[in-house]
């Protein structure tokens, strides 16, 4: 959140240097909301990135506590002001937004506003996204309301100015992160092509020739049992190629961040991407660990990756953390959430559709371990500990 208000030349390149400096679209979006509250006085600041239907893709707000934006409810959809300032592409400024005939209430919960600065954020001719202030605060004391004749809105022209020079940088800032974003897509996607002709490949035609020995031996069963037995021992033969490929393959998926960046890097960044990509709150925190050698970081961060799937798309958790930290002379993977939780006992169940004897087998495979704490509507904890670190 801001620190006070700021006024200036020197506090304006601060704004736009902090944002030219960020890569991830949602550490852009606060950026831009903090710095356009803190240099304009405002007591709340928002920016929303509209999606297709009616809504917002993305919504970021400064001023507002988390407790006070939970309670608030979904987000916002487009209408009233925010829908004009999006699809009419213009400032507004506005004495008292409750006042204006295109407001149309707020939820209980929302913080009250009266006088109202609203930009849209344009590339080219495309709105991107819509940036807005609300109670301007007295200057140098950080509390409403600032005096003003009745009527009129405590928002300057000047105060329009300088948000509008921010908005123009703040849609260069967000357009360079949405492309650093795609390009990362496309990496990505180049890999598992290449990984699939690769498989394809390797893999398809020892399985032709699998399936192939495995009919002759069926039809030499009956007429020809020392035949029948050759083809079947080619079909055990044929099975172990074919594992050897595959397990080649699996290597091959080895992500190429993880050997860059290693362990902590790789899954700090995964996460963010999953805190972006989901409604629940994907937090990740790392203490004292060092580097590892690499089939215990690529053990560790698949079961975080198995662990982290599980709860965002089938626990219906609102926030999931993981942690990775030192204990004694090991390392500690943990990740917990506030889901719906499932009774351990009924191991088959579990392990079938949690994916838990692959983790298990993933930490006994180095040497670790690996502890699943849960109940019905308590949520769960997963735990890996790997030798080393």
């Amino acid at each position: 959140m801001s620190q006070g208000p700021r006024s200036g030349l020197a506090a304006v390149s601060a704004a736009l240097l902090a944002m030219s400096r960020h890569l991830e679209v949602r550490d852009v979006l606060k950026t831009i909301v903090a710095s356009a509250r803190e240099l304009l006085d405002a007591q709340y600041a928002a920016l929303g990135v509209p999606d297709d239907h009616g809504g917002f893709a993305q919504f970021v707000v400064d001023g507002v506590s988390e407790e006070q934006w939970k309670a608030i409810g979904p987000l916002p959809r487009q209408h009233g002001i925010l829908a004009a300032m999006l699809h009419e592409a213009r400032p507004e400024r506005l004495a008292d937004v409750r006042k204006d005939p295109r407001f149309e209430g707020w939820p209980s919960a929302h913080p009250d506003m009266s006088d109202f600065l609203g930009l849209p954020i344009r590339d080219g001719d495309e709105v991107i996204g819509a940036l807005f202030l609300a109670n301007k605060l007295r200057p140098g004391e950080g509390h409403p309301p600032c005096p003003k004749p009745e009527g009129t809105c405590g928002f300057t022209e000047d105060d329009e100015e300088l948000l509008s020079i921010l908005a123009q940088h703040a849609a260069i800032a967000l357009t360079n992160a949405r492309l650093y974003e795609r390009s990362r897509e496309l990496t990505i996607a180049e890999e598992r092509s290449r990984l699939a002709h690769e498989l394809h490949d390797a893999v398809s035609q020892k399985l032709f020739s699998l399936r192939l020995t495995a009919q002759a031996a069926s039809a030499l069963v009956d007429r020809d049992p020392s035949r029948a037995k050759g083809e079947l021992q080619q079909v055990a033969a044929l099975a172990a190629e074919a594992a050897d490929e595959l397990r080649a393959a699996v290597v091959e998926l080895r992500p190429a961040a993880l050997d860059e960046d290693g362990l902590v890097a790789t899954l700090r960044t995964q996460i963010q991407v999953l805190d972006r990509a989901h409604s629940a709150r994907v937090t990740f925190s790392s203490h004292g660990v060092r580097a590892l050698p690499a089939a215990q970081e690529e053990a560790l961060l698949r079961v975080a990756q198995e662990a982290l799937h599980n709860a965002l798309r089938h626990s219906g958790a609102e926030h999931v953390e993981v942690t990775l930290h030192k204990r004694g002379s090991d390392t500690l993977l943990r990740v917990t959430d506030d889901g719906s939780g499932f009774d351990p006992t009924t191991v088959r169940r579990a392990g079938r559709h949690l994916g838990l004897v692959s983790m298990r087998d993933r930490a006994s495979g180095i040497g670790g371990s690996l502890t699943v704490e849960s109940a019905p509507g308590k949520g769960t904890t997963i735990e890996m500990e790997a030798p080393g670190g």
